[in-house]
């Protein structure tokens, strides 16, 4: 069992930053894959971006591409969204996911969510 929270959510305006934190407590960390997702009012759950057990590899989703950037720390169970050059498109709530499993894609079933944080891009 993971237990997952995301903090650093909030209000900014468009073409600013926001850089989300997921801190991940349970099992070993670094043996599961890690991924953001998003949902905007009225549309589903999207992907956005996962990295890999090691951190040595990462994918995106092509509307976040060259903006975003997912990073974890596994001596700190956490794992990170940095996101720049904010529209107001990039407005949803953010969740943290877990994936048992090396490595993820946008294809991955995730077994463990956090509650989510609220991204509000003004424009």
């Amino acid at each position: 069992q993971v237990q997952l929270v995301e903090s650093g959510g909030g209000l900014v305006q468009a073409g600013g930053s926001l850089e989300l934190s997921c801190a991940a407590s349970g099992r070993p960390f670094s043996s599961y894959a890690m991924g953001w997702f998003r949902q905007a009012p009225g549309k589903e759950r999207e992907f956005v971006a996962a990295i890999t057990w090691s951190g040595s590899s990462t994918s995106y989703a092509d509307s976040v591409k060259g903006r975003f950037t997912i990073s974890r720390d596994n001596a700190k169970n956490t794992v990170r969204l940095q996101m720049k050059r904010l529209t107001p498109e990039d407005t949803a709530v953010y969740y943290c996911a877990a994936a048992r499993r090396p490595s993820a894609t946008v294809h991955t079933p995730f077994d463990y969510w956090g509650q989510g944080t609220q991204v509000t891009v003004s424009s």
